[in-house]
């Protein structure tokens, strides 16, 4: 059990090395006509895809396929949110997608700032998991300091709003979202208490690439 977790840990530290070349090699978008469009995102998200209110997430710095896949995903009713529903069915074409992806992607996310009363419990999570329930270390697959896995698609959590992750790790503990592939995030948030979705959510926040 310990190999497998320590393999497991591994595996995710050299794949997010690797991420940040895989992102130029996965980059289609033109950032620039992005800039462009994402005057409509900007009431949520920021002019720079560092969004102010908790409630929604920042996209700055997001990796570039993780962005397209959450655009189409909510365009093709795989994942539903009031808001970003009508807004992702909004955006008139594919090439437009990929444009404002690569826009909020060239961005640099600003620092966020971690409760430090949660923090000692967020980072055991992050970096080892819970034993006692099975759930997985997140650093697994979203790399030692939160920078996701470009090629995986799976997301940059360093920085992010801590109030966004929470709800998301809920979503996917109650099923409301499940465009995760293979379950992969339903199976982890499920077997979570409130109290470890928040410290872990603090942590990411205050972790930095």
């Amino acid at each position: 059990m310990k190999k497998a977790i320590i393999f497991a840990l591994v595996a995710g530290f050299s794949t997010s090395l690797t991420s940040a070349a895989f992102a130029n090699e996965l980059a289609h978008g033109d950032a620039n006509k992005g800039r462009t469009l994402s005057a409509t995102c900007a009431a949520c998200h920021g002019a720079d895809g560092n969004s102010v209110n908790p409630d929604w997430p920042k996209l700055a710095g997001q990796g570039e396929a993780y962005i397209i896949k959450q655009l189409h995903d909510f365009r093709a009713e795989k994942r539903t949110d009031p808001v970003m529903s009508a807004q992702a069915k909004g955006i008139k074409s594919d090439a437009d997608i990929a444009d404002l992806a690569a826009y909020f992607s060239s961005n640099k996310t600003k620092l966020g700032t971690a409760n430090k009363d949660k923090v000692s419990l967020g980072e055991s999570i992050y970096k080892g998991g819970v034993l006692s329930s099975g759930v997985a270390a997140c650093s697994a697959c979203h790399g030692p300091t939160g920078l996701g896995n470009f090629a995986a698609k799976f997301p940059k959590v360093s920085g992010q709003q801590t109030k966004y992750i929470v709800k998301q790790l809920k979503a996917f503990k109650s099923g409301s979202r499940s465009n995760d592939p293979g379950k992969m995030m339903r199976n982890i948030a499920v077997k979570m208490t409130d109290a470890e979705m928040e410290a872990v959510a603090e942590y990411m926040t205050g972790l930095h690439d």
